[in-house]
């Protein structure tokens, strides 16, 4: 892996109306890494994520992407860049077709043409006249990962992706996750499942109260049950 980072968040401040959610978020993400941002729910978890993607105005410090600084830019903006962000309620137009939904998605100079998301997700190419509506909670996370594949980012922003999801779906999906890693795709999770965390991370950083309070590559992340018990407030079986 090159050492070089297409993502650095340095200071980042946010807030809602009074409340202040952000109280100096720094963290980086390496070119073709996958990192996970751990916490307690209310921790801040989605507020940078969507403070990267531009869906949050940052009230102080710096986002850069590929060395340029975008924080505050228009998320579309920020998304013609290469920065996808996949929201929690996965935003699948129910009256389109999946094929349709995938279509909308699209970008010439993607990698990531209809074949190859059929390829990767093999449930959505069964279904793929199929309405968005008409998809189990799992098909619609697929297609909205694959959506923002056909996009061609450079670094796909994750939130809860399996949250709710049946185990076997959760593994077919964690699957999915390694092969587009595999082809180079920077990834920043947000997921409560720990296990689906250390099974796809390279590194952890864990935000309390606005803030990052811890820094681990995966391996230590996994061996340090103080720490997970500490922020997290779970053991790991």
């Amino acid at each position: 892996m090159s050492t070089g980072h297409i993502l650095e968040v340095e200071g980042l401040h946010a807030h809602y109306g009074k409340s202040h959610v952000l109280q100096g978020v720094s963290m980086r993400v390496g070119e073709a890494e996958l990192v996970t941002l751990l916490g307690r729910n209310g921790a801040g978890k989605s507020t940078t994520l969507k403070s990267i993607a531009g869906a949050v105005l940052p009230t102080g410090g710096r986002v850069r992407f590929q060395g340029a600084d975008v924080a505050g830019q228009p998320p579309h903006r920020i998304a013609q860049r290469g920065v996808c962000l996949v929201p929690e309620h996965r935003g699948v137009f129910k009256l389109l077709s999946v094929e349709e939904n995938l279509l909308l998605g699209q970008r010439r100079e993607s990698p990531w043409q209809l074949d190859d998301i059929y390829r990767v997700f093999p449930r959505l190419k069964e279904r793929r006249r199929n309405g968005g509506g008409q998809l189990s909670g799992g098909e619609q996370q697929m297609l909205a990962i694959g959506r923002a594949l056909m996009n061609h980012p450079r670094l796909l922003i994750l939130d809860e992706p399996v949250e709710g999801l049946a185990p076997v779906i959760v593994e077919e999906i964690v699957a999915q996750l390694k092969t587009i890693k595999a082809a180079g795709v920077a990834i920043l999770l947000v997921e409560q499942n720990l296990e689906v965390c250390v099974q796809l991370a390279d590194r952890h950083y864990i935000v309390e109260q606005g803030v990052i309070v811890h820094e681990a590559a995966n391996a230590d992340f996994v061996a340090d049950h103080q720490v997970k018990d500490r922020y997290l407030g779970v053991g790991l079986a």
